[in-house]
């Protein structure tokens, strides 16, 4: 069945499957298999050839963790997607299928904590280097691609200093320089921005986060805008699969050599769990946004909050950007600053319904403080580069009843 007139709402629920052709069913099927067996040897030697299309073993591919592909792949109206074991193996395994040792990245420097140690402390064991550059300046991309540059990776949003790039303007220039470009969508999910529309090339998303939307599944993807051409001089090293595949030459590197050989692969059970999250993607994104909209209005003129931060807010920065790229919906991500350090625990500890962990993208409301937990292992200048301080609280609105979240964040705040 065709989907391509669906808009994105219907695309999460039947994009990507279809009723079983053999039982009718409806609902994805957990195939719970390590490896897939053949009538004969010509059968299985087709299919490890390329010749045949098949499942061999799910550490490369399986029909519950394929059929989750094809669901993200039709939201982002892309070529393909490789689904992986979380948000981070996305971003590694992108990171390893596209540069080496010599090779460089170039990075928007407002990043979720996990990204940034990888791209700041581990990638530079394995001789990859990463220029960080400030992600709403645009002409920093230009100056900072060089000829050892493999891709340039932003945020949607930063995270958590809730920050906007103007994705299409790096775009621009990462067209010009002939250099990937790669969006982490996880904050906004492809119901408030589609970034291909925008320029991007490549786009991950922790699908632990809002895709799956119970706080009962890790996985990431990576999904292949197929804007970029792996014909580059770049990106030698494809040529065997670009011979074989042409454009797919990528996603094939990525499941013949990355998945198969790290053994990054999603587990059938989680697979399940993330298609099944996402069919309610689209009324619990309306109604995290709404609910985040109303919990950063009470708090920007609440006398016990030194600021806050939400790009919904007239008064944040990035505010009119943020209304082009995202359709006046901003996301479920709200920062308060209190002063100091001692504030923000007793605030969180005083809270009884938000819970205090390190997720977002729940049902719940969930609440932390970056300083002490995510970015703890980060000294003070990569902290404040991300906009990090001591004084800062992460809120993670959920869906529960908006008065029930007021409530709760105002009894806090009374303790203060």
């Amino acid at each position: 069945m065709s989907n391509i007139s669906w808009r994105p709402e219907t695309k999460l629920i039947h994009g990507g499957f279809g009723p079983d052709d053999k039982t009718g069913a409806t609902a994805m099927p957990i195939v719970q298999s390590t490896a897939f067996a053949y009538r004969s040897a010509e059968d299985i030697e087709a299919v490890f050839a390329g010749r045949e299309a098949g499942f061999l073993y799910s550490r490369i591919a399986n029909p519950t963790v394929s059929a989750f592909e094809a669901r993200i792949t039709a939201l982002e109206d892309g070529l393909g997607a490789i689904a992986v074991s979380s948000g981070m193996a996305a971003v590694s395994s992108l990171v390893l299928a596209l540069a080496g040792s010599g090779d460089e990245i170039v990075a928007g420097s407002s990043l979720f904590g996990g990204t940034y140690s990888l791209f700041r402390h581990t990638l530079s064991r394995y001789g990859i280097g990463v220029r960080f550059v400030h992600p709403r300046n645009p002409a920093a991309f230009r100056d900072a691609i060089g000829d050892a540059t493999r891709l340039v990776f932003v945020e949607t949003i930063g995270n958590p200093k809730l920050d906007v790039p103007d994705i299409a303007a790096i775009a621009a220039v990462t067209r010009e320089r002939g250099v990937p470009l790669v969006v982490d969508s996880t904050v906004t999910t492809p119901l408030l921005v589609q970034p291909k529309r925008l320029g991007a090339d490549l786009i991950v998303h922790s699908t632990s986060k809002f895709i799956n939307g119970h706080g009962n599944a890790i996985g990431g993807i990576i999904i292949d805008a197929g804007t970029f051409d792996w014909s580059s001089p770049r990106f030698p090293h494809l040529a065997p699969f670009r011979a074989r595949v042409g454009q797919f030459a990528l996603l094939a590197a990525l499941r013949n050599r990355i998945c198969r050989d790290f053994g990054c692969c999603l587990a059938p059970f989680n697979a399940f769990l993330l298609n099944m999250g996402i069919e309610t993607l689209g009324v619990r994104m309306e109604r995290h946004c709404s609910n985040a909209a109303r919990v950063a209005a009470f708090l920007a003129t609440h006398p016990k909050v030194a600021e806050t931060g939400y790009p919904g807010l007239d008064t944040h920065p990035d505010h009119d950007l943020a209304n082009r790229q995202f359709g006046g919906r901003y996301g479920a991500l709200v920062s308060i600053r209190l002063g100091t350090r001692e504030p923000c625990f007793r605030f969180i500890n005083s809270l009884r319904l938000a819970k205090n962990l390190a997720n977002l993208g729940d049902t719940r409301t969930l609440v932390m403080h970056p300083a002490s937990t995510i970015c703890r292992d980060l000294n003070a200048t990569e902290r404040l580069a991300m906009g990090v301080t001591d004084d800062l609280v992460r809120l993670a609105v959920g869906i529960e009843d908006p008065a029930d979240i007021l409530d709760d964040i105002e009894r806090g705040l009374a303790t203060l």
